[in-house]
């Protein structure tokens, strides 16, 4: 027997509510783990003498308690390092011991990224989330309707306090990679909400679903879950791949996705259809004083 999820909307609300109150509790109370990013840091550009690799120069910043940092390989011999904020004595101690661990090192520059910077981006990283959620209403309003538009953005909604709640609550570092993951998994649980959309139009316009609006829905969502559920898992199937085996400098960039894209399918088939049911149901005009619903008992 099939899942009549319109009629079990109140219990994907709460599952939903569930997992989201914690992380808004925790995103007031210790908020984001910000990386350098964000926050005040130093970036230091390094060439070494012979071809090194990322886990060699990581294994030397470990002794000064800095093997979180961003390692961006720029070169056969350079590297890239983002960290916290560095003191010029600790800079070139560090510079020293890598030279002398790792065969020789020349430090081409070195730069602080102030919090003037890391202010600038955070309100660009905002504005994009915002630019974004007003662009998907304009747009899903034009090709469907704007009860329809608002609750793609309500799931959208859910989706982004889901990575962003797990983020806070598990104080995992958030770098500018992190917007990208966002408007990523944005796109993607648009995409998938959209797609239900276009069928449960077909199926009221065609008629080819008899019954009330709640019955169309569940029949499209049925009829839509096997590319919802595949899409999803072979798109997880890539991306976990890419967490264990990848490299550490994308960890948390594939973690964002792995999060979004789980509860974007979630929220696309259990969010999405159930809220503009609802949306629809408190547009409906009351009946007239004295006159009785149809199918109402006497």
């Amino acid at each position: 027997m099939r899942v009549h999820f319109i009629r079990l909307r109140r219990i994907w609300y709460l599952l939903s509510l569930l997992i989201i109150i914690p992380g808004v509790i925790s995103l007031f109370t210790q908020g984001l783990n910000k990386g350098i990013d964000f926050t005040a840091g130093s970036l230091l550009d390094l060439k070494f003498k012979r071809a090194v690799e990322t886990r060699e120069v990581r294994r030397v910043l470990a002794d000064f308690d800095l093997e979180r940092s961003r390692i961006q390989k720029s070169g056969p011999a350079a590297f890239i390092i983002r960290t916290r904020e560095l003191e010029e004595t600790e800079c070139q101690q560090i510079v020293d011991a890598l030279g002398k661990r790792l065969g020789g090192v020349t430090l081409l520059r070195s730069e602080k990224v102030g919090p003037v910077i890391s202010k600038e981006l955070t309100h660009k990283a905002i504005l994009a989330l915002i630019i974004a959620s007003v662009l998907i209403l304009i747009y899903i309003t034009v090709r469907f309707e704007f009860k329809q538009a608002v609750a793609a953005i309500v799931a959208l909604i859910h989706d982004g306090l889901v990575t962003l709640g797990i983020f806070s609550i598990f104080q995992v570092e958030i770098d500018s990679a992190f917007v990208a993951a966002i408007l990523t998994v944005l796109g993607y649980s648009l995409n998938d909400t959209i797609i239900i959309f276009d069928r449960i139009r077909e199926n009221i316009k065609t008629k080819k679903v008899p019954g009330p609006l709640e019955d169309v829905i569940n029949a499209s969502l049925w009829q839509t879950m096997a590319r919802s559920i595949n899409t999803s898992v072979s798109t997880l199937f890539v991306l976990v791949a890419l967490y264990f085996f990848g490299g550490s400098t994308i960890k948390h960039f594939i973690l964002a996705l792995i999060i979004g894209v789980t509860s974007g399918a979630y929220s696309s088939i259990c969010n999405a259809s159930p809220v503009w049911y609802d949306l629809k149901q408190i547009g409906k005009k009351k009946s007239p004083a004295g006159t009785k619903p149809a199918g109402a008992r006497a």
